[in-house]
């Protein structure tokens, strides 16, 4: 039978291995107990501690915050210090001061629900003895982190029951915790927030606009000379995916026609789907951000400055188009395929704790830095994804980018027919949620 203690801490692991992946590096603020770092012995763990913790802890000692800027974590942890910082404001403005643009912070922080099982826990000894102060609403919490500079991503309500019973520990902790009534009454908070630096890069970055094409073969001249001028270089990449029309040929042809317009790299991709194109393209890409522009045009390139700029600026690291806020051509979208779009909206912004309004619209712009990240951390999901989307927004939740939606003008289609079958895929995105909602949201 696990302790009281034991169980809570295997739970903390199980919630932050999700963010903290193999070779990332952690550093803990302030601990009062030097037992969640240690469960993290493959991650490079750093504490940053009063004098008094030092000799108790086997992690590499920080005596200062600002010796964190030579370390560069990829997370800040922090376990329970706003229960018991006197200035919790100027407390997150000194950690400001220390981050990187891609530094995420990790609070773990409890409700105010359970303040008095905290008390009768520690009058049992269950618990160490804490100096918890300050019992803060989640609103009270993001009002401080925007006077701080940084801003909330995602935050998860957990724990439910916490003590080790078989079966029913699970049952209550993995199943009904996350669920919307049921997270009222959760015990541990667990929210990632970023640092706001809206100027992040010191040149316009170079950007990579990946077309996925497929019986396309009517469209790839106007997606060459309707592209705007993004940043201080461009390249066009044409992924070509089994057509029955002369889309290669077409593709072969314009690249020779526009060579002096731009760069233009051409490709056929070994796989099916669009989201093997969409990994050979990245793959091919030699620019700082990334895009993705289905060649439907049903998404106008004219769109993607806008794009561009939202995450240039920094108001967003993963931008996502939606297709559902404008009102869209009369045929650009069938009725059921709305119904199924809006389904899908509601359905993984619960799983991936951010908002969507249009998970399925194929226009997604990062930078080539944050692709790599999930590209390299792709087996915790796995090759699941035919479509492309989810792959992508799967990896960014987990990263805890900030993604923003941009809204689009949906067209109708000029050329061809989609390569959407509704019910067959409709069914595989059904599997695919259910298969987010394991690894992400029901840990």
């Amino acid at each position: 039978m696990l302790s009281f203690k034991s169980y809570f801490y295997t739970l903390l692991h199980q919630y932050l291995a999700f963010y903290i992946r193999p070779g990332d590096s952690m550093v803990e603020i302030y601990p009062q107990s030097s037992q969640l770092h240690q469960m993290f012995p493959e991650h490079t763990t750093t504490i940053v501690t009063k004098q008094a913790m030092a000799e108790k802890t086997a992690g590499k000692v920080l005596t200062d915050l600002q010796e964190i800027r030579a370390v560069r974590p990829d997370y800040l942890v922090l376990h329970g210090n706003i229960h018991y910082e006197r200035d919790i404001q100027q407390f997150l403005e000194q950690l400001h001061t220390v981050c990187e643009p891609t530094t995420r912070l990790i609070f773990l922080y409890y409700s105010s629900l359970w303040k008095p099982m905290f008390k009768a826990a520690n009058r049992l000894g269950l618990r160490t003895q804490t100096p918890e102060q300050n019992w803060i609403a989640h609103s009270d919490i993001d009002n401080l982190l925007l006077l701080s500079g940084f801003e909330p991503v995602r935050r998860d309500q957990r724990i439910l029951f916490p003590l080790y019973i078989p079966i029913l520990s699970q049952l209550l902790n993995r199943y009904l915790a996350p669920l919307p009534f049921f997270r009222l009454f959760t015990m541990l908070n667990v929210m990632i927030a970023r640092p706001i630096i809206p100027e992040q890069f010191p040149v316009k970055p170079s950007v990579s606009v990946v077309v996925p094409a497929r019986n396309e073969a009517g469209n790839i001249e106007q997606v060459i000379t309707r592209l705007p001028k993004m940043g201080t270089a461009g390249e066009l990449i044409f992924v070509e995916g089994h057509s029955t029309d002369d889309t290669w040929q077409t593709i072969q042809a314009m690249a020779t026609k526009y060579a002096e317009t731009m760069p233009i790299k051409i490709a056929k991709q070994g796989g099916k789907g669009k989201g093997d194109a969409v990994r050979k393209g990245f793959g091919l890409a030699s620019n700082d951000i990334l895009m993705i522009l289905d060649a439907d045009l049903t998404v106008p390139p004219e769109e993607l400055p806008k794009f561009y700029q939202a995450l240039v600026s920094g108001k967003g690291e993963f931008i996502n188009g939606s297709r559902l806020v404008y009102p869209m051509e009369a045929r650009a979208m069938r009725f059921l395929n709305l119904v199924g779009n809006k389904f899908f909206a509601v359905a993984f912004s619960f799983v991936l704790g951010q908002q969507f309004k249009d998970t399925l619209c194929g226009t997604k712009v990062l930078t080539k830095t944050s692709y790599a990240k999930i590209a390299a951390n792709r087996s915790y999901f796995g090759d699941f994804d035919p479509f492309g989307d989810f792959d992508l927004l799967f990896g960014a939740s987990r990263l805890g980018l900030k993604i923003v939606e941009i809204p689009i003008t949906y067209k109708e289609r000029t050329y061809g027919a989609t390569n959407i079958q509704r019910w067959r895929h409709g069914l595989l995105l059904l599997e695919m949620l259910v298969f987010a909602a394991r690894k992400i949201k029901f840990l």
